[in-house]
């Protein structure tokens, strides 16, 4: 289990805390001694689910990083807790970890053309407890994630996507028809619906111009 020694509830306002490049929980009001403490802790959080999240997935080093996060201001680790009281009242778990964040890319779409995405929406690292896994914990953090990002899956783009990871977006979100890349990301079917939509609407609205001049 990840447990710490300290009152976990401290921390974790509610099950699932949304942490920035401050290292502290989204909505933290306190003086600069509290934050400096909270900062400290969950930075140990950050690195012990990172660490536990790259030996799952049978990685070299962990992608999620106190460090890490504190240097970029486009990331962002949501934690997820099991706040309830041992025999001390004080301790809790923590059970899981999202890190999203946005990446300029360069992408193929379903014709094999190269583009230029700027500020794709992308699945970084995703990590529950072995012991509290297939309990629908993991469906309760992305979907956390998603209300809170306004993202739709099929919208994302996935670094190196695990294979528990790929089979979790097809059982919740049907998510199957990979676009291939070169780039590690995994792309879906549907990731540039959004683009061919306009293309449309522009060739349409040129087509009308063109009648109108030949009137």
């Amino acid at each position: 289990m990840a447990t710490f020694q300290y009152d976990l509830r401290q921390l974790f306002p509610q099950p699932i805390i949304k942490i920035t490049s401050t290292l502290l929980p989204h909505k933290f009001r306190g003086d600069h001694r509290q934050a400096a403490d909270i900062a400290a802790k969950i930075s140990k959080i950050i690195d012990r689910m990172g660490e536990l999240s790259a030996i799952a997935q049978k990685l070299n080093k962990p992608v999620t990083t106190a460090q890490k996060l504190r240097m970029s201001d486009n990331h962002v680790v949501y934690l997820m807790a099991d706040l309830a009281k041992d025999g001390d009242g004080r301790r809790g778990e923590v059970t899981g970890l999202l890190k999203i964040g946005f990446k300029d890319l360069y992408l193929f779409d379903e014709l094999g053309q190269a583009r230029k995405v700027d500020k794709t929406p992308c699945i970084l690292d995703f990590y529950i407890h072995d012991s509290r896994q297939r309990t629908g914990l993991g469906k309760v953090l992305f979907q956390t994630m998603l209300s809170e990002e306004k993202w739709v899956p099929v919208k994302c783009s996935v670094d190196r996507p695990s294979e528990k990871l790929l089979s979790f977006l097809k059982k919740h979100y049907g998510l199957e028809r990979c676009i291939p890349q070169a780039n590690h990301f995994v792309l879906y079917d549907g990731f540039f619906e959004h683009e061919k939509g306009n293309e449309k609407a522009s060739e349409l609205a040129r087509s009308r111009r063109m009648l109108l001049a030949n009137r």
